[in-house]
């Protein structure tokens, strides 16, 4: 279980990488999952994005594959404390996806669910702008089955609970609805600079 942060709720000074309440875990990479790691088929694996949306739209490994690359180089934070700095993800823009589908204009948040049925919650602006994406690579290796591959969610910004692992649909919603973890506890948004660990924060 996640310790609550010790220092106020403000945005850092400049220069500042380490979120209050974390520490760095250096070249770790913990491995945290609620489920049973899956071993999964690229080529049986899929990805649909539905709801709110003008298109519905399925990608195949191929399809995300063949669509322009795109990398995160940076730093993630999970809620159980650790940082990770500088490390590096590549895949796809969420922008890609969600431009092809067409959000409607009533759209707030989106629903998320994983291969084994693991679930969470964002607001639909967190996955705009250049703030998430579909990976499958870690540090230019294939990204491994318990970091969440063939493919997972990464939205570095929130807290790491919030990348789901074996993402295969996310739906777009005219309101919020808890996933997994926000249903037992944690923050609905999950923003480090600002500890929101738990619902309250």
């Amino acid at each position: 279980m996640a310790t609550r942060g010790f220092v106020g709720k403000r945005r850092p000074p400049d220069g500042v990488k380490l979120p209050p309440g974390q520490y760095d875990v250096g070249r770790d990479f913990p491995v945290l999952t609620a489920e049973a790691t899956p071993r999964l088929d690229p080529d049986l694996w899929t990805l649909t994005i539905d709801g709110l949306v003008e298109h519905e739209h399925t990608w195949t490994w191929a399809d995300l594959h063949a669509l322009p690359q795109s990398e995160y180089r940076g730093d993630i934070h999970c809620v159980t404390t650790w940082s990770k700095f500088d490390t590096s993800f590549g895949g796809v823009s969420l922008d890609l996806l969600l431009d092809a589908v067409q959000p409607q204009s009533e759209a707030t948040h989106v629903f998320v669910t994983s291969t084994t049925g693991y679930t969470t919650n964002l607001p639909l602006e967190e996955l705009r702008d250049g703030r998430a994406w579909i990976v499958w690579s870690h540090e230019g290796k294939p990204l491994s089955r318990e970091h969440g591959g063939p493919v997972r969610l990464l939205v570095p910004r929130l807290y790491f609970w919030k990348s789901a692992k074996w993402v295969t649909r996310i739906s777009l919603r005219d309101h919020d609805e808890q996933g997994f973890w926000e249903r037992n506890g944690y923050h609905d948004l999950g923003d480090p600079w600002l500890e929101q660990r738990y619902q309250g924060d």
